[in-house]
């Protein structure tokens, strides 16, 4: 549970130093790599750990992405340019990418699925803390000292998960086989994920889709992910392994779990963005701002891990959790932030709407697969929230630049950086800022509407065990 705090808190606190990040630097162009350098980096890590876990036992893989984790940190908070961030920031995802995924297996090795949802709730309550203490404090450590103290708090956070886990997990068995870790896979993953991400990167700062760059890094995904395919089929020791693509309760679960990831992680990033943007409102505000949404992640996931327990089922949860998402991503839309309590509610529910599908569909895939799978079958699953957070970051980005430059504010100098520093906003540009916030949110509950979908084709299948 530390470990999962340490990276839920990292998340929830970058996201409201984000405008002051930019200011500094005077770059929106990599301000979401911030956000999806960190998720792609973590994202290609997780199978990895999840992997090495089995092979050479969980204890010593958790320890190792704390301790990558804990050293990033350092570099982040000295960064001096946005590229030395961005890269400071995908080794963060690295570590980050150990401590998500082999603490959830650690728990599938010793809880049967039924119980499982009691345990993801225990999780949810260290989701819970990082999700209040970190906007409020990364909004005040942003607006009163400066935005490195917001990667300097994981050093002594670090260290501390360090010892602790150390102790706790001393009796943990290693297993000890050959191993045949797929780096291979690991390099093909990273240039097929980089590729697809920095292009529609580019898209989104006003590039066609049609020019030599953008083509040229579809071309690379293309041909990267079909190489990682063949490397998956002759691999002995795959990272993805694809005949789990044959379970289709597992390949539904984790498209839930994407588009939820999709949906939370995104939001996170423009919410302060968007406050910011229309009222000029400082980082502290900002920070009190996304604290309902905040609030709601750990609250629909408290809820849903319960009732999964209850239960036995988990899809009914992730239908609610489907339909309540659209819906209140629509009526956020509508409403300016200015509207303090109608804004707060929705995106209370924007929160549990989103929380609600976390366990559920991992107690879903590990239901669903053999017991000797369930640690490929957990890190994949991690894997796809990763995957899902890093494409609703670059995505959502680039349509927000794109309809920026769409709406005339590319004539200025890098707009939303004069509107951070801005205050107050000027009615002309709160006026445009106002519709492309709310195109924006309205094409995030089109992505709602799909993710309603992929739940609905979900199997319910009773949970094993007891």
């Amino acid at each position: 549970m530390l470990a999962i705090f340490l990276g839920a808190l990292d998340q929830t606190i970058v996201a409201v130093s984000l405008p002051a990040i930019s200011a500094q630097f005077n770059d929106v162009g990599l301000l979401a790599w911030v956000i999806s350098g960190y998720m792609v980096a973590m994202t290609v890590a997780v199978p990895i750990y999840g992997k090495l876990g089995d092979l050479y036992g969980r204890r010593r893989m958790i320890l190792t992405g704390i301790g990558v984790f804990t050293v990033a940190s350092i570099g982040c908070a000295l960064a001096q340019d946005m590229p030395q961030l961005v890269l400071a920031r995908v080794l963060q995802g690295i570590g980050a990418g150990g401590m998500v995924s082999v603490s959830q297996a650690i728990i599938g090795d010793f809880v049967p699925p039924r119980e499982r949802g009691r345990y993801q709730g225990y999780f949810s309550s260290m989701y819970a803390l990082a999700s209040v203490a970190g906007p409020v404090l990364g909004g005040w450590l942003t607006e009163y000292l400066s935005w490195r103290w917001v990667f300097w708090i994981n050093l002594p956070l670090g260290i501390a998960a360090l010892w602790a886990i150390q102790r706790a997990l001393a009796g943990l068995p290693v297993q000890h086989r050959p191993a045949q870790v797929d780096y291979p896979g690991a390099l093909l993953l990273i240039v097929g994920l980089g590729s697809l991400l920095l292009g529609i990167t580019l898209v989104g700062q006003g590039q066609a889709w049609t020019a030599p760059s953008v083509l040229g890094l579809i071309t690379c995904t293309v041909v990267a992910m079909a190489m990682f395919i063949l490397q998956e089929r002759r691999c002995v020791e795959p990272l993805l392994p694809l005949k789990l693509f044959n379970n289709r309760a597992a390949v539904l679960c984790w498209g839930v779990i994407f588009f939820a990831s999709f949906q939370a992680i995104s939001l996170t990033m423009l919410m302060p963005l968007r406050y910011q943007g229309l009222t000029g409102a400082g980082a502290d505000s900002a920070a009190l701002h996304l604290l309902p949404l905040a609030m709601g992640l750990p609250i629909g996931a408290f809820t849903a891990g319960r009732l999964t327990t209850r239960l036995g089922r988990y899809k009914p949860q992730i239908l609610v959790g489907a339909l309540l998402m659209p819906v209140s991503i629509l009526a956020l839309a509508i409403t300016p932030p200015q509207a303090g309590l109608a804004s707060a509610l929705f995106m209370l529910l924007t929160g549990i709407a989103c929380g609600m599908q976390f366990p559920t569909s991992l107690v879903g895939t590990q239901n669903a697969v053999q017991i000797q799978d369930m640690g490929v079958a957990t890190s994949t699953t991690n894997l796809f929230r990763s995957l899902g957070g890093a494409m609703g970051v670059a995505c959502m980005s680039s349509l927000l630049l794109a309809l920026l430059h769409q709406g005339g504010l590319a004539l200025l100098d890098n707009p939303l950086i004069g509107t951070f520093k801005a205050n107050p906003v000027s009615p002309e540009l709160q006026a445009h800022l106002a519709v492309t916030f709310r195109h924006l949110l309205m094409a995030s509950a089109g992505v709602g509407v799909i993710a309603l979908v992929v739940a609905v084709l979900l199997p319910d299948r009773p949970l094993r065990g007891h």
